[in-house]
């Protein structure tokens, strides 16, 4: 069947107005009518009462959060659930990974491990695995930094770190504080790095609270079912070798039906049109390539979401249906071809991947509840409560 939809292209997003909302009409596979939303234990899913504007009321069901909807479409990137390797057309694209593993009398790795990726780990580029870690060239920086700890392990130099490199790249002027902020002449610096390392921390935003830098999310996304009703039914457990004290609990299941299922996904385009601009003969931040680059971003990740049917959970398998995408109630197909848009963004990083070392007996350890990590706890306990929604 011809498709004879409006197409648009991460050049006409960066010239058009903002926001984009684009909206998918989704429904259960397998002609199902129960689907399960994101829920907790004796809490359940949320529906509430929406007003409208003929004075009537509507119940609208949360199936995934704007945060959920971050995770999902960030793991459509790797080529599995358990697999931390990019999909064939990313390559090329910037990331970090917390390695670790063995080394040998030379200081070589052996059997490297990958704990966690930028688009695997909730605080992305931002988070201790990265910033606490040795940005890993060869092996005798290891060695450095395993000598370092025998010496004196709650003592690792801090230039070591990877987050001294962001230190000074943003250039943020630390003046002997753990704590401080870019001038604000360097936040160009602030955007350019972050696009160099990581540029999916720009498309779902990113907070590193002790240098008092946030930068929100470009993409957004909501999954929400309206005129929902909630369905509950019971399971119950069964222990037949009687090795456990939970007997045989009855337990509660909670999932909905739905008049319809609706995904929406605003791209904030003003922000990333804010991330550069054109000074003379100087170009400030990023430049028009590197902006298309993350909108392309954006829309290929939510093509690959909508392509084929999708799990959000173990409940809650959906596919597109007839209606398809929408800007407002035109019908519109994504244009997007990601391996150029990455080949023009200029990325300058050699590796593009960069990677981040832990020896696995400190990776492993048990935390330690001192003053400062239960700063950096608050901090971040404070980005999953605000801007992660306690999922992302």
């Amino acid at each position: 069947m011809a498709d004879n939809s409006r197409k648009i292209t991460p050049a006409d997003v960066l010239k058009g107005e903002s926001p984009l909302v684009l909206t998918a009409h989704l429904e259960p596979v397998a002609g199902l009518d129960r689907f399960q939303p994101a829920g907790f234990p004796e809490i359940g899913h949320v529906i509430y009462k929406a007003p409208r504007r003929d004075n009537s009321e509507e119940s609208v069901c949360i199936v995934d959060s704007p945060a959920s909807m971050a995770n999902h479409l960030e793991s459509v990137c790797m080529r599995g659930a358990h697999d931390f390797d990019l999909v064939d057309e990313l390559e090329g694209m910037p990331y970090v990974r917390c390695v670790t593993g063995t080394l040998d009398d030379k200081g070589k790795l052996q059997r490297p491990e990958v704990v966690v990726t930028s688009l695997t780990e909730g605080h992305r580029i931002a988070s201790t695995y990265f910033l606490k870690g040795e940005r890993f060239s060869n092996g005798a920086s290891v060695m450095n930094q395993v000598k370092a700890l025998k010496a004196d392990a709650k003592k690792l130099a801090s230039e070591a770190h990877f987050q001294s490199t962001l230190i000074s790249e943003f250039g943020i002027q630390l003046a002997g504080s753990s704590k401080a902020h870019p001038p604000v002449e360097k936040w160009w610096d602030v955007f350019r790095t972050i696009f160099q390392y990581d540029p999916n921390s720009l498309v779902h935003g990113v907070l590193f609270p002790q240098w008092q830098i946030k930068i929100p999310r470009f993409l957004t996304a909501h999954l929400e079912a309206f005129g929902a009703s909630r369905v509950d039914r019971s399971g119950v457990k069964f222990d037949r070798l009687g090795k456990t004290t939970s007997g045989q609990p009855i337990f509660a299941v909670d999932e909905a039906v739905a008049q319809e299922i609706r995904a929406t996904f605003i791209l904030d385009v003003s922000l990333v049109q804010s991330f550069g601009r054109n000074n003379g003969d100087e170009t400030l931040g990023l430049d028009d390539h590197q902006k298309e680059f993350l909108i392309a971003l954006a829309m290929w990740k939510i093509q690959r979401l909508l392509a084929t049917p999708f799990r959000f959970r173990s409940g809650c398998h959906l596919a597109l249906n007839e209606n398809g995408l929408k800007v407002i109630d035109d019908s519109v197909s994504i244009d997007v071809d990601i391996v150029t848009a990455i080949r023009n963004a200029g990325f300058s990083t050699e590796p593009r991947i960069t990677d981040v070392f832990w020896l696995r007996e400190e990776i492993y350890r048990e935390g330690k509840a001192d003053q400062e990590q239960s700063e950096a706890g608050d901090a971040e306990q404070e980005e999953s409560e605000e801007d992660n929604g306690g999922e992302d």
